[in-house]
């Protein structure tokens, strides 16, 4: 990848560096808290334990306010980074443009770009050097500001109320989008936040928490989250196939021989859940009967399908982690397209829907299809990505993802008796890449359904609730 800018490029960057070699070192006192903003929404992005670096880092502030293992900062002036080392000692501080970023091999978690994409020479440059800095699982966090704001912000800076600024662009959405795609990045997710960007004695916390999450056209501060676009992995992974089964004994031999070998290896994992019927038994005898397959049998510890699930990650020792019903209304067959999506790095996590295909009559009552589609809507929303169905129970992902979400799951609790939730929330916290795959949705052939419609039903808008709370009004 070459290093190398233009003459018109290093221009500007020389106009960018003597502008701010000059500046005053602390910032005024809204710019202070409009950081102090950021860096709340930051913390929320950035996963605990992360390498960080900040690129056009200016004298730290952000940076310091960021709770991350290790923080880097990259800046054109020296003069505002004498100020952000007096501030950050413990933080490492390097002199040169994003543009030519060279930083000897050095690799980070997070990589963040705030409110200086419009001053870079030339963005897409600067974007396909980060992935020098860059691995698979690095994210990329930005922030601009909408330029529905510009003319209020042109009036602030002729009033005083905002610094002044040395030449920059204007990137719309939909060039930062364009530029990231060109430099090699998949975006993950898009987040508009802040109303108020100032304190305001409170209000500003309570508008950008409470109105600002239902205003988004409005926000001034556009976040996006990307990722690096991912090439082929180059070995095939292995497969744990996790079959939670509670009253569903009909239903395990097909279990076993419809699931398809996979990968470098499947491994089918029940769990069974202290059914009323010889679930327990059928279980048994399907091992017995399939030495050539790699089984584990299982009883679950606690209640409920979330427990089962857990219990069953718990043993396995797939790369990949798959959650099949014991129904079968979600046919085994289909697996192989969730392995295809994760083993290509097409995506991180694999939901499956079932509102795309026409279904058996008798696969979903009509108010349950009413329902599906209304949180399908609901969490696209919540998690910024589209996730049209979140009740199919097949979700797909790495071993090593989950075991990312496992270890924060504190964040959330442990609120979701299903497992769908606590799976989806976490993916979106880790800022993974959620890809919905249509499968066609078949009728039941044995025993009758565990869900609840009402009891359930009310379940889940109070996780709706709780989740809001967790990652949009905050």
């Amino acid at each position: 990848m070459p290093a190398e800018i233009s003459a018109l490029a290093r221009e500007h960057l020389e106009c960018v560096r003597t502008f701010y070699d000059a500046a005053p070192a602390e910032p005024q006192a809204g710019a202070r808290a409009y950081r102090a903003l950021l860096a709340h929404y930051y913390n929320l992005l950035i996963p605990a334990g992360a390498s960080v670096l900040e690129i056009g880092c200016g004298s730290g502030e952000l940076l310091a306010r960021l709770r991350a293992a290790k923080k880097a900062g990259l800046d054109l002036s020296e003069t505002q980074l004498a100020a952000a080392r007096a501030r950050l000692p413990e933080a490492e501080f390097f002199t040169q443009p994003g543009e030519l970023i060279e930083l000897g091999g050095r690799r980070f978690d997070v990589i963040i770009i705030s409110d200086t994409l419009n001053l870079a020479a030339d963005v897409q440059h600067l974007l396909e050097r980060l992935h020098a800095v860059s691995h698979a699982d690095t994210r990329l966090i930005l922030n601009f500001q909408n330029s529905l704001w510009r003319p209020l912000l042109t009036l602030a800076r002729w009033l005083g109320l905002k610094a002044e600024q040395p030449q920059n662009s204007w990137l719309a959405s939909s060039d930062v989008l364009n530029l990231l795609r060109l430099a090699g990045w998949s975006v993950v997710c898009r987040q508009n936040r802040i109303l108020v960007p100032f304190a305001a004695l409170g209000l500003g916390t309570l508008v950008n928490r409470g109105l600002a999450p239902l205003l988004q056209w409005f926000c001034l501060t556009i976040f996006m989250v990307a990722r690096p676009t991912r090439a082929p992995r180059e070995r095939p992974l292995t497969v744990s196939v996790v079959i939670p089964a509670r009253n569903e004994a009909g239903n395990i031999p097909a279990a076993v021989a419809r699931t398809p070998e996979m990968g470098a290896g499947t491994e089918i994992i029940f769990v069974e859940g202290h059914s009323r019927d010889d679930t327990w038994a059928a279980i048994q005898r399907a091992a017995a009967d399939n030495p050539q397959r790699k089984i584990k049998i299982l009883q679950q510890p606690g209640k409920g399908k979330g427990d089962a699930v857990r219990a069953g990650f718990a043993v396995a020792t797939g790369d990949v982690l798959m959650i099949l019903d014991a129904d079968l209304t979600m046919p085994p067959e289909e697996l192989p397209k969730f392995y295809a999506l994760i083993a290509s790095g097409r995506a991180e996590f694999a939901n499956g829907v079932r509102l795309v295909y026409p279904m058996d009559e008798k696969a979903m009552q009509f108010l349950n299809l009413c329902a599906n589609k209304a949180f399908g809507l609901i969490f696209t929303w919540l998690l910024g990505q589209p996730v049209k169905d979140t009740l199919c129970g097949t979700k797909v992902l790495t071993r090593a993802h989950y075991e990312k979400i496992a270890a924060g799951r504190a964040y959330f609790g442990d609120f979701d008796p299903f497992g769908d939730f606590d799976l989806l929330f976490g993916a979106a916290k880790l800022n993974l890449t959620i890809a919905d795959v249509p499968i066609r949705y078949r009728e039941r052939t044995y025993g009758t359904t565990n869900i609840q419609r009402w009891k359930h039903g009310w379940l889940l808008l109070r996780m709706v609730v709780f989740a809001a709370r967790k990652l949009k009004f905050v």
